[in-house]
């Protein structure tokens, strides 16, 4: 299977749990992989038949900075979410980075796989796991 990729996607948008964050725009910076067969497109040079990064891009710019988002793992779920229903795409993963969240780390961020068609399992906090 092929990967079409956008590596470190700018979005300035707020978010944090923090009341002082709730009221400034922050940097998030986005690494976006979509897995999806790219022979055709390639085959006929046509771009309606591929995963356009500039549409992949403005979608995912408009979905984090249309309402203030708390946590960046909602960012990353409602991004895979987004992804999968919306292109021809059958997993992703998607890193979201938060620089200068820590000050003495050059970013923070969170990581994650979806795939499409898989069933939904429950989520649980850590301590309903432990």
């Amino acid at each position: 299977m092929d990967i079409v990729f956008i590596k470190q996607l700018q979005v300035d948008t707020v978010i944090g749990v923090y009341d002082w964050e709730k009221s400034i725009q922050q940097r998030l910076l986005l690494d976006l992989t979509l897995t999806a067969d790219q022979r055709i497109a390639a085959a006929k040079d046509d771009i309606s038949l591929t995963l356009d990064y500039a549409v992949i891009a403005e979608k995912v710019i408009t979905l984090i900075t249309a309402q203030p988002i708390e946590l960046i793992e909602t960012v990353a779920e409602r991004v895979a979410s987004m992804l999968l229903t919306e292109f021809a795409t059958s997993k992703v993963e998607v890193t979201v980075s938060k620089p200068g969240a820590v000050a003495q780390a050059q970013t923070v961020g969170v990581h994650i796989v979806r795939t499409a068609g898989l069933a939904k399992k429950p989520l649980t906090s850590a301590r309903e796991q432990a």
